[in-house]
């Protein structure tokens, strides 16, 4: 990963831990250039506002980001991003998105024009496949949220929450052993879960209080990983990077 980092600081964490091993060197170079712009931002600077139609798609290089949509004057949270993450790269086929996408804390952003990616599609189609399965990926991350939404209650949606962010965060070499740091608040994770904030409260009372899990100040804490994923029903597969989904060599060898 420090390899990594000096070489591609800008793109190094894309789809580590799932797919990175399917590019090429020179894939990650042409990747790592197509990165016209980088900047920073503050805590909720919204990096494209729904029905704002863009020429452009966004790498989250450093911090977090969310995607909201805001209906009857209240906030939902539909989805979370990390480093790596290509986070509206479906907006090159759809030119303006239908949610917000919103820096959560301190981030840091590069953008690729459509114009490049277009280039990129035309020439690169292995490159291109890659791009086409992180958008897959952000899918299958949606159709779980929706699944644990009616499966579990608050509580265990919450644990599955923790359990899924502490190893995309892992995954791109940003986790601890025992949990990770983040800008989250449990008002962010109401949002995200579908419950208030007074019932988010209460489920994260319930880890401490059962010694599972500590989330305070954006910091999760947790000694037993296996009875947190166990809480909230969590199987990694869904996320490609291991299990009965991870993909391997096949995406080399297909035609």
């Amino acid at each position: 990963m420090k390899d990594e980092l000096e070489k591609y600081p800008l793109t190094c964490r894309f789809l580590q831990g799932r797919l990175r091993h399917a590019m090429t060197e020179r894939e990650k170079e042409i990747f790592e250039s197509s990165i016209e712009d980088v900047q920073s931002f503050d805590d909720d600077h919204v990096v494209l506002q729904r029905g704002v139609v863009c020429d452009f798609s966004t790498m989250l290089i450093e911090g977090f980001a969310i995607r909201s949509i805001i209906e009857n004057n209240q906030r939902h949270v539909v989805g979370v991003q990390v480093p790596g993450d290509f986070m509206d790269l479906h907006a090159y086929a759809l030119k303006r998105l239908d949610h917000d996408l919103i820096t959560l804390g301190p981030a840091k952003i590069g953008r690729v024009s459509h114009d490049r990616l277009k280039d990129i599609q035309q020439s690169e189609p292995h490159l291109a496949r890659l791009f086409w399965f992180s958008t897959l990926l952000d899918a299958s991350i949606h159709r779980q949220w929706i699944l644990k939404l009616h499966q579990l209650k608050a509580s265990k949606r919450t644990a599955h929450l923790l359990a899924e962010i502490w190893l995309r965060l892992e995954q791109v070499g940003l986790s601890q052993p025992n949990g990770f740091r983040s800008p989250l608040t449990q008002a962010d994770l109401a949002d995200m879960c579908g419950t208030t904030p007074i019932h988010m409260n209460r489920s994260l009372g319930e880890l401490r209080k059962t010694g599972l899990a500590e989330f305070r100040r954006g910091k999760l804490v947790c000694n037993d990983r296996k009875a947190l994923e166990r809480m909230g029903d969590f199987d990694q597969a869904y996320l490609y990077g291991a299990g009965d989904l991870f993909i391997g060599d096949l995406v080399n060898r297909a035609a």
